[in-house]
């Protein structure tokens, strides 16, 4: 089985995830490959990881987290593939976890772990360029008392490593998605760099905004 390590060195016509705090699940995990990113003049490569959550309970007017179809309501957040200090990827997971990563723990995490995995999910709305955006502001262990009531999993567990190429996962990502991957290094067969950004493959800052 793949793996993705973490270590220290969407559809306009979807239904918008309501502000709240929520119980959830991790149903996804996606290997976005290592991307350009400019920032403000700034150029780097950084390997890059999307993680969804199915949501589940009722919004502010009672009306349960469901889309058309009758499955959770999905919502995922971009990470630089880094477990650094100065991650972000790092605080949420240990948030998520109750505890912080040991030394020894840091060096590797495998983020297929995260798959099935429970929590609590803050969301907050964004307005940006006219549009809305729901986002995850945090994340918090969910409660003992919880984890039995919760359904079980509603959209099929989905795992991705770019390397991995168009498989049946990949097929089954919406056009944007597609393209992002298309446009990572990994995808596309590039193997060099400027050496002082692509040493490891991994950027221990995560100071751009994604």
């Amino acid at each position: 089985m793949s793996s993705l390590i973490a270590s220290d060195s969407g559809n306009s016509d979807f239904k918008r995830v309501p502000v709240g705090v929520f119980a959830a699940r991790c149903w996804s995990l996606v290997d976005l490959g290592t991307q350009r990113v400019e920032y403000q003049g700034d150029v780097k490569y950084q390997r890059k990881v999307q993680i969804g959550w199915e949501l589940f309970g009722e919004d502010e007017n009672g009306e349960s987290l469901i889309t058309e179809d009758g499955r959770p309501m999905t919502i995922s957040k971009r990470y630089t593939l880094s477990l650094s200090q100065k991650s972000r990827l790092r605080p949420d997971l240990e948030a998520w976890r109750g505890r912080p990563f040991t030394d020894e723990e840091a060096k590797g995490f495998d983020l297929h772990n995260l798959i099935g995995a429970p929590c609590m999910l803050n969301i907050t709305h964004t307005e940006r360029n006219g549009k809305t955006y729901s986002n995850v502001a945090s994340i918090t262990p969910l409660p003992k008392a919880l984890r039995e009531t919760l359904p079980e999993i509603g959209n099929d567990p989905r795992f991705y490593v770019v390397t991995d190429g168009e498989n049946d996962v990949f097929e089954t990502f919406h056009d944007r998605l597609k393209e992002t991957i298309r446009q990572s290094e990994e995808f596309q067969g590039m193997k060099a760099r400027d050496p002082a950004s692509a040493s490891s493959g991994f950027d221990d800052s995560d100071d751009i905004a994604f």
